[in-house]
């Protein structure tokens, strides 16, 4: 009996410190997770990096980011080096039908599989027919 009640003395005292590292262990990786995913602060590029983040992951074939560029008209500047690609991408947020406009630098490694990207404003041209 006395044996039991050191053992469930135990368990209890120690519940709410697993629980509580669980808790911190949880938040730290959700933390880690959100950051990791975002590449631009500016809220008006949230939605372009959202689709490039959905449909250019990391590890994406050269070729599929240039398709994917070329495919949606978006115009690539022939000037960057081998490790790296330049384009203009315009979206229109479907919730407040603004546009906004990036200039976003693919970076890849050796064998051109995508490692990352980076996001500036650019400013808002005109929407060809």
């Amino acid at each position: 009996m006395i044996h039991r009640r050191n053992s469930a003395s135990l368990t209890s005292n120690l519940r709410p410190l697993v629980l509580l590292a669980c808790a911190a262990l949880l938040s730290s990786l959700f933390g880690f997770g959100c950051r990791g995913n975002s590449h631009t602060s500016d809220s008006r590029l949230q939605k372009i990096d959202e689709m490039l983040n959905t449909q250019l992951p990391p590890g994406t074939p050269r070729a599929r980011v240039e398709f994917f560029l070329n495919s949606r008209g978006y115009p690539i500047d022939p000037s960057h080096d081998k490790s790296s690609l330049a384009a203009v991408v315009r979206h229109v947020d479907t919730d407040t039908l603004q546009p906004a406009t990036a200039r976003v630098t693919f970076h890849f490694d050796s064998n051109d599989k995508l490692i990352s990207y980076d996001l500036q404003s650019a400013p808002d041209a005109p929407l060809r027919p």
